[in-house]
């Protein structure tokens, strides 16, 4: 037994060596998913949208948000991915059933990043926030909030989720902007001045 030890020692100490050695830093090649996201990118440009993932995290206290400036005024619209964007997008997202309120302000500098803070509802309680992306086409910016569904008998806590978002400082050209928060009944929209 002794030299079945020895033999698994002489073998195991310079493997792990060369493996730690040599390693490949990054993870490893995934051709389906690498040649998806490059296929979904070359649709999107194609298309005129530019994609923007935006950073996103849900508060432990939604009342905190306060905008610097007065918030804008969003209105109620008809829910779902505009036509468009529809067709160019490989995998749909899961959106929310609405979008209950928002809190955003009416104009931002293109130096500070845009807050936004919104409330949405979703059906049922196996599906949680996942995601969210933001399009831009010409004067119009489409946010998709994207969820995901939970496996087995797993179940979120609550039907409104609130999710605070960033929209990175300088993505933005300076100018007058129409922002729709995508729900698939119902929608945000309002409107957004960059300076």
């Amino acid at each position: 037994m002794k030299w079945i030890a020895v033999a698994i020692l002489v073998c195991l100490v310079p493997y792990t060596y060369l493996n730690l050695k040599y390693r490949k830093p990054n993870p490893s090649s995934e051709p389906y998913a690498d040649m998806k996201n490059r296929a979904g990118v070359m649709r999107l440009l194609a298309a005129g949208y530019q994609r923007i993932e935006l950073t996103a995290l849900r508060p432990m206290d939604p009342r905190a948000f306060k905008p610097e400036r007065p918030t804008a005024t969003s209105i109620e619209v008809p829910g779902g991915l505009p036509p468009v964007l529809s067709e160019t997008l490989i995998d749909k997202p899961l959106v929310p059933a609405e979008i209950l309120r928002v809190q955003a302000t009416a104009a931002v500098s293109t130096a500070t990043p845009y807050m936004i803070q919104f409330t949405c509802a979703q059906p049922q309680l196996a599906e949680q926030f996942a995601a969210v992306e933001a399009y831009v086409h010409g004067d119009k910016i489409t946010i998709v909030p994207d969820f995901e569904r939970l496996d087995g008998a797993l179940q979120s806590r609550f039907l409104e989720t609130t999710v605070e978002l960033a929209l990175p400082a300088g993505v933005l050209k300076p100018g007058h902007y129409e922002v729709t928060l995508i729900g698939a009944r119902r929608s945000r929209q309002w409107t957004l001045d960059v300076r």
